[in-house]
């Protein structure tokens, strides 16, 4: 059983006011978080005491919501509360983490979901980014936006259609008709190339180099970051990448640099390729990722750097788990 937390507030003390914003509220419950008429278990109401029209429990059973227990209780008078404001729990049967929704002047209860938060994680390779942000997106709730997945996706077209990823205007050709889809699935990013799942097979070695090349062309990093913008400019979500803050969502008000040094960094990608099953040897992991790091750090289109404004994290000594408790902590002394 999970208890989804909501809260809205009314324009006037009105019977119509009451019951269109308590079945609003309810409605974007029950889309948010995909839920059957049996699973709710019970409603619970609360409103502050400049409410008298009516029970919004009574606004829910006009609304539809009577297949369950409701409940209202009347708040004390307290000074500086919020105005006409109506408070719900809902009870519900699911194992799903719970989507809170706060509307109207309520929005302002709880601004790390009511509004759009927008995280940028940069950093260079092996520095941990897609394991933090994807510990931050479970924390806060919110969609982890695996932006390196899409430009390892074009790498992978660019190998299927076997296209010299060194000739541009073949690369521009193939990318230009790509398919190429995200979706999220029990809690999980897919990315979709020509409607089949290649979350696998993006992630070797030769498509994560091919990758660096090919988004280091203009034509590629325009059609990847106008999809990347829209889809943050709907939803909060957390990217991770190169250039996130400096290129792709400039005016992001949460960024974050991740490093470590390299032999760090190399020494976690090869224990990670040798849990796989890989042969590669360290000498080799720590050669490719300085490679990689000058390859990213000196291409002329969106090179890796650290932005301005960007709160820089080393890596070298923390596990996975502090640097997303140290993103979070800092995120919310701002909100």
């Amino acid at each position: 059983m999970k208890a989804i937390r909501g809260a809205t507030t009314l324009a006037a003390d009105e019977p119509s006011e009451m019951r269109g914003k308590v079945r609003e509220l309810l409605e974007r419950i029950v889309s948010a978080n995909k839920l059957r008429v049996g699973d709710i278990i019970c409603i619970m109401f609360s409103s502050t005491a400049d409410i008298r029209c009516m029970y919004p429990a009574k606004a829910a059973r006009e609304a539809g919501f009577s297949a369950c227990p409701l409940y209202s209780s009347s708040e004390p008078e307290i000074d500086g509360s919020l105005d006409l404001c109506v408070r719900v729990m809902v009870l519900a049967d699911i194992d799903r983490a719970p989507k809170p929704v706060y509307l109207h002047g309520a929005r302002v209860l709880r601004r790390d979901v009511a509004q759009i938060i927008n995280i940028a994680l940069d950093g260079p390779a092996g520095s941990g980014k897609s394991t933090v942000a994807k510990m931050v997106a479970k924390k806060f709730d919110i969609l982890y936006l695996d932006t390196g997945a899409m430009y390892r996706a074009a790498a992978l077209k660019c190998v299927k259609e076997g296209v010299d990823y060194a000739e541009g205007s073949q690369v521009e050709r193939v990318v230009g008709n790509i398919d190429l889809k995200v979706e999220y699935r029990d809690g999980r990013q897919l990315t979709l190339l020509d409607g089949a799942d290649v979350s696998d097979q993006i992630r070797t070695p030769q498509i994560s180099m091919l990758a660096s090349y090919v988004s280091a062309y203009p034509f590629v990093r325009k059609k990847m970051v106008e999809l990347q913008r829209r889809i943050a400019s709907e939803v909060s979500c957390i990217l991770d990448g190169r250039d996130i803050g400096t290129n792709v969502l400039p005016d992001c008000p949460f960024k974050f640099y991740l490093t470590a040094s390299p032999e760090v960094r190399a020494r976690r990608r090869y224990e990670e390729e040798r849990a796989k099953g890989s042969s590669v040897t360290f000498e080799d992991t720590l050669k490719e990722l300085n490679e990689r790091d000058a390859q990213d750090r000196n291409r002329a289109v969106a090179p890796l750097k650290c932005a301005d404004d960007a709160v820089v994290v080393d890596t070298s000594e923390m596990t996975a788990e502090e640097v997303a408790d140290t993103i979070c902590r800092k995120i919310q002394e701002s909100i």
